[in-house]
């Protein structure tokens, strides 16, 4: 049995020294944002205003559990695209994808392929990498404020949800 990560709590006012480490890492101007639901929305919100994005489209994304009689990783199965922008909205547009964390990285890199797919010019953004969990490599985000091998607790996420019986314990 592995041990549980380690949970770090994230302030607000931790959050706005991460926005002002992120923001000036852009080199090039965004047409659109694909936020990724849910971990994208705040810190998606937050960068669109700061760069003055105003075409901001979601991406929902669920990665079927495993199933009993599957041998297979669960990292192994495809991805299902609950919501995601029309090939119209994205094509031709340098695209910003944005998520919380990039933990595996299964997430923003099926979101990329498929904004590229669409014909856009993706880049990926998160607020913590975390290095030692990612399936690809050396693949890493674009953009990112900071790297972490602990589990995140966002300001947004505090005694709200699944997590708020969690936190009782810590």
């Amino acid at each position: 049995m592995q041990p549980e990560p380690r949970r770090e709590m994230i302030s607000w006012e931790e959050m706005d020294k991460l926005m002002d480490h992120l923001v000036p890492q852009f080199q090039r101007e965004f047409t659109a944002m694909v936020l990724i639901t849910r971990g994208g929305i705040v810190p998606g919100g937050m960068l669109a205003e700061a760069m003055d994005i105003t075409h901001i489209l979601t991406a929902a994304v669920d990665f079927p559990a495993k199933m009993e009689s599957q041998k297979s990783s669960a990292f192994m199965m495809w991805p299902e695209f609950i919501q995601f922008p029309a090939d119209d909205k994205l094509r031709g547009l340098p695209t910003l994808i944005v998520d919380d964390v990039w933990g595996s990285g299964r997430t923003i890199t099926a979101v990329k392929n498929r904004v590229s797919a669409a014909g856009g010019f993706p880049a990926t953004c998160v607020l913590h990498f975390n290095p030692y969990r990612t399936l690809f490599g050396s693949a890493r985000p674009d953009y990112y404020a900071a790297i972490t091998d602990a589990y995140i607790v966002y300001p947004w996420e505090i005694d709200r949800g699944a997590d708020k019986v969690l936190l009782g314990e810590i």
